[in-house]
């Protein structure tokens, strides 16, 4: 009987590890559409002769239809109403689409409707990503979060690779490219995937629920973590290609555009192993513990870069990579104290109310940090900008580990 069990616990171990892996695997595919313009903007601002505003929209675009669709589901409990395997493979297969149309656009405008577009439906793989995750990983949610975060980071990352990769090609090659991935991320999502052993009942539609997720102060301290973490992430992804521009051009190095594009590949790539390294901390010291120490870190980062802007090149990029890991590892770990301190029927509501506010916060830093360059006379110090938002996060979780509730956070670790 014993060796049954066994048998059985080793299977479902085993199960949860695949699915694991199939989640991930569909993330990087699905959320390569994501920076698809942003790495290819040098191309796109000679296409259609973008003033600097009209180039960061490309961007913005993305967050802002990210938002709308984020904000949306919370509203109408979507995400807890819909299975999750369902809202993610029409989400990654409606961002192949959005990016496919932007090789036929011939104006900036349309464009950017085409990355609005892109970012709502990409909020249909997110969220409910992380929650189809916890059907499967009660213990082990840390290390299991800080997984997909990985993939998702790598799939954000992929377009510069792509840039990098085939720098002579059109740019229309890489949105295709990223288009054709994202659809193969949409048929793992519906072919392969299944939720796991501990499924959340369906909610009802209820306008008043996403009224509740805000009345909790536990998941308002974690959330306000989050928003800290979110005040820096997009904007550095966002802007360090022209910032490692700028660096190399400083430096005198031959093709500085190509090897940008790699560097910021490289730095950002970073952040898949940064989110594992938060997840296994987190499982083992704390959540709140860990998400402190990364925001601090990544603040510190942020004044690393300026001081490094004039060389030599290694230790740049040794503090962008050290950036580019510390940014992300942390983000999995806000998601999963919400999906502990939240009302279990409202979960799904509370990730995409979280996500949806803090993707709104991007837009903001996103577009004032090039302004914040130009009020200074360069990038060198630009990213000084973002330091608050780390600096608000790690106080903010560092509350919530005092409040009783964060007892249910990493079974008790807090």
């Amino acid at each position: 009987m014993s060796s049954d069990l066994s048998t059985a616990g080793g299977a479902a171990s085993s199960d949860r590890f695949a699915m694991l892996a199939l989640i991930c695997l569909g993330v990087v595919l699905s959320m390569t559409p994501w920076f698809s313009a942003t790495a290819i903007l040098p191309e796109l601002r000679d296409t259609w002769s973008m003033s600097p505003a009209l180039a960061a929209l490309m961007t913005i675009a993305v967050q802002a239809g990210f938002v709308a669709g984020a904000l949306g589901m919370s509203l109408v409990n979507l995400a807890d109403i819909v299975a999750p395997i369902r809202l993610m493979s029409a989400g990654a297969a409606s961002a192949a689409l959005f990016t496919g149309l932007l090789a036929a656009v011939d104006s900036a405008e349309a464009a950017a409707v085409l990355r609005f577009l892109t970012g709502a439906a990409l909020a249909l793989v997110y969220p409910p990503a992380m929650k189809l995750t916890t059907t499967w990983f009660v213990k082990g949610r840390g290390l299991a979060f800080g997984l997909v975060i990985g993939a998702l980071t790598l799939g954000s990352a992929m377009p510069h690779l792509l840039r990098g990769l085939i720098s002579t090609a059109d740019w229309r090659v890489v949105v295709i490219s990223a288009a054709g991935v994202s659809l193969a991320g949409a048929l793992v999502f519906l072919l392969f995937l299944r939720e796991g052993p501990h499924p959340y009942s369906r909610a009802t539609f209820d306008l008043r629920q996403a009224g509740r997720v805000f009345r909790s102060r536990p998941v308002l301290l974690a959330n306000m973590g989050y928003f800290g973490h979110m005040w820096e992430l997009y904007a550095m992804w966002a802007w360090l290609l022209v910032y490692a521009q700028q660096m190399l051009s400083g430096l005198g190095v031959q093709s500085p555009a190509r090897m940008a594009s790699m560097i910021v590949f490289i730095a950002i790539a970073a952040g898949s192993l940064g989110a594992i390294a938060g997840g296994v901390l987190a499982d083992r010291f704390g959540r709140t513990l860990t998400t402190a120490g990364m925001l601090l870190t990544s603040a510190a980062c942020a004044l690393g870069v300026g001081l490094t802007f004039d060389g030599p090149l290694w230790l740049f990029m040794t503090v962008a990579v050290i950036w580019g890991a510390s940014i992300v590892g942390d983000s999995a770990q806000f998601s999963a104290m919400v999906t502990e301190v939240a009302d279990r029927h409202l979960v799904g509501t509370a990730l995409t109310v979280q996500m949806g506010i803090g993707f709104l916060i991007t837009i903001v830093t996103i577009q004032v940090l090039p302004l914040f360059a130009e009020l200074l006379g360069g990038w060198r110090w630009s990213f000084l900008m973002l330091i608050p938002g780390p600096l608000v996060g790690a106080a903010a979780v560092l509350r919530l580990r005092q409040l009783p509730e964060s007892l249910k956070i990493a079974q008790g670790l807090r």
